[in-house]
């Protein structure tokens, strides 16, 4: 029998691309979603943030103006879908509005939030990393000098990372869950421009994590907009009408219609809710750990009846404990 070849040595397990890109490594790479954002998290001195949604599609006022001045210019052979195109462009020119007053709030937040006397950086203006409304609140934070974070998620198409985001704080994210993970993880305050399915999943997941009491912390909910959009758009009257809610439910969030109304109401309610002084050990050990994580909501009292050898049934006790030793 003819020898084996010398055998090289096998990649190591972690450096084996096949494994990590494989079914069996999907455990790691959910964790390295997890892992590696808090690693630099805690390396830049991220302590929380200020989350900004909104649609992909809201281009600067500027770019939707072009835009139609391309359409109209003197000379050009008009395109045969030209009406169409340019009742587009109106509408765009329409919702730019909300770019930059997005643009004008992420400045405000970010200069005020420089003036605070912390070591760590608190309440960073963040999004999802896109083009639009994301794009405007990074673009607002980087103007203002301040850090900014974008939360990128691949896709075939629309999301690529804007150029506005802080380099060190540009994320990548294949899992959906881990990215929803990061937007709620640190956040303080959420502000909902309008947006399309994206924008409207992302605002009712953290109204659901506020309504159940999923979150220990006080996250403030803005809902930025005329009553031309969401009136439309968002009907939790109706909601309350057919009792898929409690009334009290519509206390949750709070409407804003103007940048300078918007910023005061977060300046008020960070304020309040997080910048309380707290004793030098506590101030000690955050500076130690990094960001700071919101502490697991204690379980409910009937949660927790198994594990105080309460019945695990709906039969009364008696029944349980029939024929049992006493």
């Amino acid at each position: 029998m003819q020898e084996p070849p010398i055998l090289h040595a096998a990649p190591l397990a972690y450096e084996n691309t096949d494994f990590l890109n494989s079914p069996d490594g999907r455990v790691l790479r959910i964790l390295s979603e997890y892992s590696e954002p808090l690693a630099r998290f805690r390396r830049e001195k991220i302590q929380d943030t200020v989350v900004f949604f909104g649609s992909a599609r809201f281009a600067s006022l500027s770019d939707a103006q072009g835009a139609l001045t391309l359409l109209d210019k003197p000379g050009s052979a008009r395109p045969a879908d030209y009406d169409e195109q340019k009742k587009k462009l109106g509408a765009a020119i329409k919702m730019a509005r909300y770019y930059e007053e997005a643009r004008i709030l992420a400045y405000k937040l970010t200069e005020w939030n420089q003036t605070l006397p912390y070591k760590k950086h608190r309440f960073v203006v963040t999004s999802g990393g896109g083009p639009g409304i994301m794009e405007a609140a990074n673009r607002g934070a980087r103007e203002a000098g301040g850090k900014t974070i974008g939360l990128n998620i691949r896709l075939p198409y629309e999301q690529f990372p804007n150029r506005w985001i802080s380099p060190e704080l540009n994320f990548e994210f294949h899992y959906f869950f881990m990215r929803k993970y990061w937007f709620a993880y640190l956040a303080k305050a959420l502000v909902i421009f309008p947006g399309g399915f994206g924008t409207l999943d992302e605002l009712f997941e953290i109204l659901t994590l506020v309504q159940t009491q999923k979150l220990a912390k006080k996250v403030l909910i803005m809902i930025y907009g005329g009553k031309d959009y969401w009136e439309k758009v968002l009907n939790i009257d109706a909601l309350v009408e057919f009792g898929a809610v409690s009334p009290e439910d519509r206390n949750l969030f709070r409407f804003a219609e103007d940048p300078d109304g918007a910023f005061e109401m977060l300046r008020e309610g960070l304020t309040k809710y997080h910048l309380q002084r707290t004793s030098p050990q506590i101030e000690a050990r955050h500076e130690q750990e990094g960001p700071e994580i919101a502490a697991t909501q204690p379980q409910p009292r009937q949660h927790r009846l198994a594990d105080l050898g309460a019945p695990r049934s709906g039969a009364p006790v008696a029944m349980q404990r029939k024929g049992k030793k006493s």
